[in-house]
């Protein structure tokens, strides 16, 4: 092989090389920017939402003084969906944080099939995760899981310190007349035929 043919293949060599990091460097990159993005989304949802629990733990607090039992068990269901609403966000963070996990591994080890395998796994994971909180909603809704939601209804008013009871104890109550009641008449007392009788008797004696 003459000098000539030597360098030709060290360059082409050096190209190719110069190339795949490249590539990678494209690819860590990509994934990178898209991840970073996911993270920040579900970071801004988690907080919005978070946000919305204070107000909805306000609103229970608020209703419940009103003795409304049946408005305030509502808004307590309501809390529960939002707070695992915020879990499934939470674990949904974690799944992507463990994407950019293995797309740094991806970039450091040079592996593009080992490191789109563990983002490949972190993507199917995320997507249980979504589909796991699909499945709660519809199991709240079914009269089976009835049971289960008074129950995590009950801890969530506990927990902020509502007592139905003693709420609708102190509740201000409407005076509220009766269709059925009767009219308040005033009726003023008739002396009857046995008192008259009796103040003629006295009369006659005194004049005797």
């Amino acid at each position: 092989m003459s000098d000539y043919d030597s360098r030709n293949v060290r360059k082409n060599a050096y190209l190719k090389v110069e190339f795949l990091d490249s590539g990678l460097k494209f690819v860590h990159s990509s994934v990178g920017a898209e991840v970073l993005c996911g993270i920040i989304s579900v970071e801004r949802e988690i907080a919005s939402l978070q946000l919305e629990e204070k107000k909805l733990v306000a609103e229970i607090k608020k209703t419940a003084k009103t003795g409304n039992e049946a408005a305030t068990r509502i808004l307590a269901r309501q809390l529960v969906r939002l707070r695992q609403q915020i879990t499934n966000l939470q674990g949904s963070r974690a799944q992507i944080r463990g994407v950019a996990t293995h797309t740094q591994a991806l970039y450091a080890s040079t592996s593009i099939s080992t490191g789109m395998k563990g983002a490949t796994k972190a993507m199917v994971a995320m997507n249980k995760i979504e589909m796991m909180s699909e499945a709660i909603d519809e199991t709240l809704d079914k009269d089976e899981a009835e049971e289960e939601t008074e129950e995590l209804t009950n801890q969530v008013l506990d927990e902020i310190g509502v007592d139905i009871a003693s709420q609708l104890s102190s509740a201000p109550k409407g005076r509220i007349a009766s269709k059925n009641a009767a009219p308040l008449v005033n009726v003023k007392s008739e002396p009857t035929t046995d008192v008259d009788d009796l103040e003629k008797r006295l009369a006659s004696l005194r004049r005797l």
